[in-house]
């Protein structure tokens, strides 16, 4: 049973390369990326800016109980808070980072997914919306699937105050965690075209979570390198693409 766990999260991590590979070999799909990922780019920077501009303040506030100790045991602590703070500022950003681009360049991605779900023969039946309820229904899956994952991201930030595991272990199941949430987002684009909703996209991935979590965790991974989700994003909504595929029992291999 392990076994076939670690082989179907290492699935995972393969249809994340497909998704590469199908990207590099396409520059309109670099094109078509690009341009909603560089406009969430200008705004996450700026939220990073001030995040870092203010972490004295920050790291000051969140450590209000250490304040009566030692000076060294206080910038100790502020110090395992201020790696704690990026941390889990950097978890939450890849989500919501991934969640603001899919919303902006909706029509964009769109078009990836329909590109790689032709070579399959299409989507019979595509349910097609208006554009503005396609935006309200994306719109409401995203928050509350930020909602959950803020909430999970208190108790890992709590836990990251404690020395070597919380700059260790916890690093670790907040991959995990990411992993899982950007799986959960970046098949929505594939399952909105079906008519299927969030919690559709749960019970389909939770059918296979070691494959969802290997696609999520690669693809987490990639996104804190700089420039990383600005670059790979129509890779990972390709990826995507494949994944929910398979999370719906539909071929994913060309004849």
């Amino acid at each position: 049973m392990a076994g076939q766990s670690v082989k179907n999260f290492f699935t995972g991590v393969r249809l994340y390369g497909r998704g590469l590979a199908r990207y590099a070999r396409s520059p309109r799909l670099i094109l078509l990326g690009l341009i909603p990922a560089v406009l969430s780019l200008v705004l996450f920077t700026g939220l990073f800016f001030l995040l870092f501009y203010f972490m004295g303040e920050i790291t000051d506030t969140v450590t209000w109980f250490a304040r009566d100790w030692s000076e060294a045991g206080r910038e100790t602590m502020r110090v395992f808070a201020g790696i704690t703070v990026v941390g889990v500022s950097g978890l939450v950003a890849v989500l919501s980072y991934t969640a603001v681009t899919l919303l902006i360049g909706d029509p964009f991605y769109e078009k990836i997914a329909e590109s790689i779900e032709e070579g399959f023969g299409g989507v019979p039946n595509a349910v097609e919306l208006p554009w503005y309820q396609e935006l309200r229904r994306s719109l409401v899956d995203a928050l509350r699937l930020l909602l959950v994952s803020v909430l999970i991201a208190v108790p890992l930030f709590a836990a990251g105050f404690i020395p070597v595991v919380g700059q260790s272990v916890v690093p670790v199941i907040g991959a995990f965690v990411g992993g899982w949430f950007l799986s959960l987002e970046l098949v929505g684009v594939a399952y909105n075209r079906r008519g299927l909703r969030l919690p559709d996209r749960r019970r389909a991935l939770r059918q296979d979570r070691a494959t969802a979590l290997g696609f999520g965790v690669a693809v987490f991974c990639t996104f804190l390198i700089p420039l990383g989700a600005v670059l790979l994003m129509p890779a990972a909504v390709a990826g995507g693409t494949l994944l929910a595929r398979r999370s719906l029992n539909l071929p994913i291999h060309q004849e």
